[in-house]
């Protein structure tokens, strides 16, 4: 999955701020989510796993702090948000006591509107890469499958298994807590954004196609629990 371009959550409700950003920074080789409250960034938190996220201070429903503190206590499990994701605040608020009240929240940067485009693509780009390095050791290894987030690589005994986005979405869900049967209705909701799941087959067709491939040199996993979702492996598990 080394090709996949890095995902930013863009929580802004100025629709020309918002569109601007996402024209841009997906014409630069980002996958932009966009979000116009805090209600709708924080599902998206929980669904898409971004690489970054983008956010507004002022927002209709709530503050951009709140979503912010939401990030930083998560436990990285129970709620699908990784509690070490970067963090950008942008705010038409910009002095040195709400710069420094930002970042004692737990921000990774604070930009103040108007804000130069080139300068906050850069400022992106090097918190991308201050997260891959220190992500390099955080790899999930469950057996002979290593699934590394930062690098969106997954191996089986040392091979490369190319995935795809969703396919490795609930490989990650799944690879966090091996051995715990995540229902049907938790996955469809955590990866796909489901709110009623109703009778889609959606998610059967994708792990499915996810047991084949991790599966190529006879390795089980992705067990499926008739009647209530899956687990990645049926007992005690290598790490």
């Amino acid at each position: 999955m080394t090709d996949d371009p890095h995902t930013i959550l863009l929580i802004e409700d100025d629709a020309a701020t918002r569109t601007f950003l996402a024209d841009n920074l997906t014409a630069d080789g980002y996958e932009v989510v966009p979000a116009e409250t805090a209600r709708d960034g924080a599902r998206l938190l929980e669904t898409r796993f971004p690489d970054i996220a983008l956010v507004d201070v002022g927002l209709p429903d709530g503050s951009g702090y709140d979503v912010l503190r939401r990030v930083r206590e998560a436990d990285g499990l129970a709620s699908r948000v990784d509690p070490a994701t970067p963090v950008i605040l942008l705010s038409g608020r910009a002095s040195e006591l709400d710069r420094v009240r930002g970042f004692e929240r737990g921000a990774d940067d604070f930009v103040g509107k108007p804000f130069s485009y080139p300068e906050l693509r850069g400022r992106l780009g090097a918190l991308l890469r201050r997260r891959a390095t220190a992500a390099r050791g955080g790899r999930l290894r469950v057996g002979e499958l290593e699934v590394d987030p930062a690098a969106r690589e997954t191996r089986v005994r040392g091979e490369l298994v190319t995935l795809s986005q969703k396919e490795f979405s609930l490989l990650r869900a799944l690879a966090a807590e091996p051995t715990r049967v995540h229902t049907k209705d938790e996955l469809l909701r955590t990866i796909w954004g489901y709110r009623t799941t109703g009778h889609t087959r959606t998610l059967d067709s994708h792990a499915c196609r996810l047991r084949q491939k991790l599966g190529a040199h006879g390795d089980r996993f992705v067990v499926n629990v008739w009647g209530v979702g899956y687990r990645l492996v049926d007992g005690p598990v290598t790490r």
